[in-house]
């Protein structure tokens, strides 16, 4: 099902997120649905409060693969790159953000498996940009040159 994706001056954007404790039906629903609104979206990833729903849990869909990332947290950091970003929670605009040019990633799976993963480039940026989403973190609070863009 697709959710409809939340907009900026809405307060669960500025919300920090709870882990994730329950591993079940209702996490896999959320989940689900996450999957389709992204991939209607059309967009890179996508976090839970994006959809309204202040827990820590993200999707990622990138060059290297579709990522379902539960309770993650980035482990370690190195390089910078800066690049535009955009978000589907702030449409319409556009802005150059520095992130790290290689994150390592702890997280769990929608079964409560444990896993890490190594994300560099664009991939990196796509991670840091939806992680800063569960700690209530916009893009724009980091960009410079913030612009108008078309849709």
């Amino acid at each position: 099902m697709i959710r409809e994706i939340v907009q900026v001056g809405d307060p669960v954007l500025r919300e920090k997120c709870k882990p994730v404790t329950r591993f079940d039906g209702e996490l896999y629903k959320l989940l689900d649905d996450m999957k389709d609104t992204l991939k209607a979206a059309e967009g890179a990833g996508l976090a839970a409060p994006q959809v309204g729903v202040p827990v820590r849990a993200v999707h990622v869909d990138v060059e290297e693969g579709y990522f379902e990332f539960i309770n993650p947290v980035i482990v370690s950091q190195k390089g910078e790159q800066s690049g535009p970003e955009g978000c589907l929670s702030v449409r319409g605009k556009a802005g150059i953000v520095v992130r790290p040019e290689k994150v390592k990633l702890v997280f769990q799976d929608r079964h409560g498996d444990k896993y890490s993963i190594v994300a560099r480039g664009f991939f990196a940026r796509a991670v840091c940009h939806e992680l800063d989403h569960l700690d209530g973190v916009l893009y724009t609070d980091k960009a410079a040159d913030i612009h108008d863009v078309d849709e």
